[in-house]
Order: structure tokens, then sequence, then C-alpha cells
């Protein structure tokens, strides 16, 4: 227990109305219906103090009149810096360590630390903990960019761990316990392994299998479960990555689970496998002086709303999205692809808050059915490829938007399609194959750099990281030989109308390679 647990326990105790009360995460669970850092930046910003501190628009007085018509006063007299007595700063437990604490015992955690550069400010605080200098690290193929972007920060050197695919669909899955210990059999020397679960499109790796498999070998596994936020909150849902015995796990609140957009959490279970403190000094490390006191206060509401109501809300979501997943299935050449891929490789369990369409057999793209929607219906979708669009839901969402879209949605695609045509996906990513890396990400993306002609680059190494967006999942990484397969990939993506995030030029006429000795 750590001290500033000890310090709630007995604060607890002494005052007689929270004791005997069953624990999780060394907190009672009584506290949580409390929101501690929110309620002390509420008080502090509304009871009227003199302000001579940062930020200059002195709680909504300085700012331009158009901001303050378009936010409004009330996040203006919030916006508070670090370090403001009875907030942050004080006799322990301060309201801000209070809200990190119970934001650990909502998910069954030793330790949360609140994130305001969302879960990228995590995966960079994990490689510098985790992968130092030199070290090797098992890492899953298709990890989200800022994964690499950790690496080139610590000089980290991955063993790349593939993803199971399905060519059909174009989807990458997750990483299998055995693929998972094979990679860790070709790197002895690890000391982590990290894995992806749950995917963009919402399949569950089989997380206690791999939990297995790093455990034996005395190897922490680490779960991006950015868009798992809500795993674990709902018997329909899957567990979350550390109820499966995983050693830490990232989970991006504001996806799903209502916190705003650019907050994040990292939490570390009790394990001898990850030292926490160093954890703790890299996110000092990577994280702003000046963090966002809106941001904090929504990760304290979020998780407070999450583990107080979150199972009732839910409900309600899920509820709306079977009716809606119906109705979709039902429009001439339409399919949902969910429950149905779970037992396939690297599928053990699906995310109801997620609705992936098949539209193939729509004679269109995603891509194409993405833009009418946009046109016709002024709908935006999360995610569009060439076989599938992604919807995104949120806790509590209402059935009659969800009816609305159903509608829309099916009108719509009666409209573009092209009966007796079948659009077909892209080749296989390379994002999933074992690619050559011919020097570490951190030297490469460092070294000395000359933009060519990607036709000329088949054979060297790429300085560049270069993700099809979204989902933002590397198909080129520093370090890595160039291929006419990546080429002709990230062209393709390029003349379908993705976008190629981190590339130096985004039209991929160029690319940067190292500069040959």
């Amino acid at each position: 227990m750590t001290d500033v647990e000890e310090t709630i326990e007995g604060a607890a105790a002494a005052d007689g109305s929270l004791t005997e009360v069953p624990s999780r995460g060394g907190l009672p669970t009584s506290m949580q219906p409390r929101a501690p850092y929110l309620e002390a930046v509420t008080a502090y910003g509304f009871r009227g103090s003199t302000r001579f501190h940062v930020p200059g628009h002195k709680g909504g007085e300085g700012a331009d009149p158009g901001m303050r018509m378009a936010f409004g006063d009330r996040p203006l007299l919030l916006d508070v810096p670090q370090d403001i007595e009875g907030i942050d700063v004080g006799p322990a437990p301060t309201p801000y360590e209070r809200a990190e604490l119970l934001a650990a015992g909502a998910y069954g955690a030793e330790r949360a630390w609140f994130l305001t550069n969302g879960a990228t400010q995590g995966n960079h605080a994990l490689c510098l903990a985790l992968a130092p200098p030199g070290a090797r690290v098992v890492l899953q193929r298709n990890s989200h960019a800022s994964m690499i972007d950790g690496l080139i920060l610590s000089g980290g050197i991955p063993t790349w761990v593939p993803p199971e695919y399905d060519v059909e669909l174009g989807m990458a899955h997750g990483v299998t316990p055995e693929s998972l210990e094979q990679a860790l059999e070709r790197t002895p020397e690890a000391r982590s392994a990290f894995i992806v679960s749950p995917t963009y499109y919402g399949m569950a790796a089989d997380v206690a299998g791999c939990v297995e498999v790093a455990h034996r070998r005395g190897v922490a596994l680490i779960v991006d479960n950015a868009w798992g936020a809500h795993f674990g909150f709902h018997p329909r849902l899957p567990k979350s990555p550390l109820e499966l015995g995983a050693d830490a796990m990232l989970a991006s609140t504001h996806k799903i689970v209502g916190s705003l957009t650019q907050s994040a959490m990292l939490l570390v279970a009790r394990s001898d496998r990850i030292d926490s403190a160093a954890i703790a000094r890299m996110i000092r490390l990577v994280r702003s002086t000046s963090p966002s006191s809106l941001l904090m206060a929504s990760l304290d509401a979020a998780r407070r709303q999450l583990a107080i109501h979150g199972e009732a809300l839910l409900e309600q979501t899920l509820q709306a999205a079977e009716r809606a997943r119906v109705a979709i299935g039902a429009t001439p050449g339409c399919s949902v692809v969910g429950e149905g891929m779970v037992g396939r490789p690297g599928v053990a369990g699906w995310d109801p808050l997620r609705i992936v369409i098949d539209v193939r057999n729509t004679g269109c793209t995603g891509y194409e059915v993405a833009a009418a929607l946009r046109s016709i219906d002024d709908i935006y979708v999360e995610l569009a490829t060439h076989a599938t669009l992604v919807l995104v839901l949120g806790i509590g969402e209402k059935a009659e938007p969800l009816e609305r879209l159903a509608h829309d949605f099916g009108e719509t695609v009666r409209q573009i399609a092209r009966p007796g045509r079948r659009a077909t996906a892209l080749a296989r990513a390379p994002s999933v194959l074992a690619l050559g890396t011919a020097i570490s990400p951190r030297d490469a993306f460092l070294g000395r750099g000359e933009a060519v002609p990607v036709e000329e680059a088949d054979g060297r190494i790429s300085c560049e990281s270069i993700a099809g967006y979204p989902p933002g999942i590397p198909a080129l990484l520093p370090g890595e030989l160039i291929t006419a397969e990546v080429i002709a990939y990230l062209g393709e993506l390029t003349s379908a109308g993705a976008r190629l995030h981190g590339a130096a030029d985004p039209t991929f006429t160029t690319v940067r390679v190292l500069v040959e000795s």
C-alpha cells in the first residue's frame, strides 16, 4: 500500500463513515461517487478568488470575446494551473492524488496516472521506462504510431510479432499467444512485450493467453487498451486487460467513456515485473508543466460515471446498438461484422460498441460510402477502408440517433450502390508482415536522411514512420528496408483517398531514406 493510500484509509477510519467498506485497489468503494479533483477545481473556479497567476485570461476576463461566446465563461473559470493550494498542493492526499487513486480503484490497478496528451503520452513513458537504449522488446507489428515514436525517444530495439490478418476484409486482428511465444523465443533477453487489444475494429485478443506466455518467461505484458477503456464494466463486454493479468494498460477514456479529447489514463497492476517508480519518472519527463485542469477534471468525472453508472449506461448503448445492427444488416449488399468473428485466430472477444459494416457487395468501397454519408446526410463515421466502415458508439448512446443512422444509411447505400459488382479489399498490408529491420528506429529517424523519389527507394532504409490514417497504424517504420510491396501498398492507399500520417511528403511522391555511406 502506498503512503497516499494509507493516508486515505486512515482519514476514512477517523471519519467513521467509510470504515468496513469493501475496497478495490486499496480504496473504499464508497468513495467512488466522489470526484475530488473536479470538485476542488469547481470550488476554486467559482468562488471569486482574485487571480494573479497564469493563465493570462484570468478566468475569462482577458479572453477574446469570440472565444468567450464560443466556449462560455464556465470553462475559462475552471482553467486553472497546477500548484494551487487545495487542488494539487497541500496536505496529502490532495484532491488530485485522491482522483488518481480512485481511478486505480475503479480499474483494479495499483497505480493510475492522468494523461493530458492522450494514450500517446503513456506509450512514450512506457517505452522510456521499459525499453531503454539498446534494450530488446517484443512489439505487435501494427501497434499505434505513438509506440514507434516512443522507441525513437527511448532507443529500444523491437522484435516484431505479427497479428492475425483477415485477407478478405483487409483487417488486422490481435496477436495470438503462439505468435507471442515465437517472438519471445527469438528474443530471450526481452523483459517486456507490448500488444494491442482491442483493435480499431473492436476485436479483442486472447489477453489471458498472452499473459500466461509472457509471465512464464518473466516478461511483463503491456496492453494498448486505448479502445477498451469501458471493458470490464458490463458483463457482456470483454474483461479489462488488468483483470486478465496484464501488468499495465492504457485507457483512452476520451474515445468511448466520455472524458475530453486528449485525455487518457495509464494503469499499472501490482507486479514485480514493472517498476512503477520508473514509469512515474518518465511520465513526469513527457508531460507538460502546464497540464490542463479541464482535461484532468474530465477524467475524474468520467471515472466516477463509469464506476457508478457504467453498467446501466452501457446497457442502454448495447440495446440501441443491437437494433441498429439488425437494420443496417438488412441493407442490400451490406453485412455487419462482429460477434461471428469470435473464435477466429486473434479474436477472443469483441466490442459491441463498434459497428463494423462490410460494404463490398454494394459495389462501392467504404471510402465511397463514407463520402456519400457526409455529403447527403451529414453523417461522419470513425473509419472507412476499401471494404468496411467503422462506427464508434459512446457510453449512454441513445436509440434515436442510431435509428436515424440506420434509416439514412440504408437510403444512401441504395442511391449509390452498383448491383452486381463487388469491391475488393486492398492488397495484404505490409504492416502485418515480418519486414526487415536494418537498424534501430532511433538511429534511422535521427540519422542523416534525404528525400528520394519513391520509385528509387526500393532497398533503402526508411527514416520515416508512415501510416494510412485512420487508423494510424504504420505500414513503414524507421530502420526498415523499403520494399516494392510497401511502395505499392502506400501508393494504393494514397490513390484510394487515405491520408498518410507521418509522411514528410503526404502525396507519397518522395520518401525520406537514410543517406548511404
